[in-house]
């Protein structure tokens, strides 16, 4: 038992309903999907190049889409996701479409203790580090479990994004780009279905650049790069405005809204 375990029930909870709410969604193109539409964004495309034949461990892998989409690209993964639910339609998927992946449902801070094998990759994407309350113990999983000269991946929502309280309707700054006091959310719907009565109560912390990399690096990986973006995947925050790339962006452009880190395990 940790002092976290309360929240993490919480979050587990609320996370089994979204699957349900997620899957029938127009964010998550479910059928779309199916007939072979990749859940993937360019910034990981890019990052990782061809995965064919190479091992892939997919963290906070909700139900799937993301693993199903590296493994049609021939990558041989195995997704982790608290969710039971999640791991369960990654698993109904994965067998409807005949693919080769795996799932694990656990906590992704308790990954080693489930997944002994190592792997080409770690990767891992938008909406994932704010549901763990220490990154330390995250980044020592993640160097546990790649091989040697093996690559961690990560696209993430920038910090700053996680500063505002966006409940109302608009971005009001309330929390610490440092801060260290669990955050707690409740609200109507999820973000990829704002008109869903389901009731969301999430436990979140918030983790500056600083705290990512060096979690990172204590863990032993070595940093190729950061890069970050003024620029989201997903318009799934107030009054973005969509440029000719397709992306989302503020319309002031003040501050990014994701970054990507790309390591190495020497």
């Amino acid at each position: 038992m940790t002092k976290y375990d309360s929240y993490f029930k919480a979050n587990k909870t609320t996370w089994n309903e979204k699957v349900k709410i997620h899957a029938k969604s127009e964010m998550y193109q479910l059928d779309a999907f199916k007939k072979g539409k990749s859940s993937l964004m360019p910034y990981e495309i890019k990052a990782l190049g061809d995965v064919k034949g190479k091992n892939l461990l997919h963290l906070q892998s909700h139900f799937g889409q993301d693993t199903l989409s590296w493994s049609r690209l021939g990558a041989k993964c195995v997704g982790v996701d608290l969710s039971d639910e999640g791991v369960s339609l990654a698993k109904h998927l994965n067998n409807e479409l005949n693919l080769d992946a795996q799932f694990v449902c656990c906590n992704v801070l308790n990954t080693s203790e489930f997944i002994k094998d190592s792997f080409d990759i770690v990767f891992t994407s938008y909406g994932v580090i704010g549901w763990l309350p220490d990154l330390k113990p995250w980044g020592k999983m993640i160097a546990e479990r790649l091989n040697k000269g093996g690559t961690f991946y990560m696209v993430e929502f920038h910090p700053i994004v996680w500063m505002f309280d966006y409940l109302e309707g608009k971005p009001i700054m309330k929390y610490g780009y440092m801060q260290d006091e669990v955050i707690y959310e409740e609200y109507q719907g999820t973000y990829a279905n704002t008109e869903s009565e389901m009731i969301s109560k999430e436990y979140g912390w918030n983790h500056g650049l600083s705290e990512v990399i060096n979690a990172l690096i204590e863990a032993g990986l070595q940093i190729d790069y950061l890069n970050e973006y003024n620029e989201s995947p997903y318009n799934v925050l107030p009054d973005l405005v969509e440029n000719t790339s397709g992306m989302f962006v503020t319309k002031d452009k003040l501050y990014p809204l994701i970054f990507e880190v790309k390591a190495t395990k020497k």
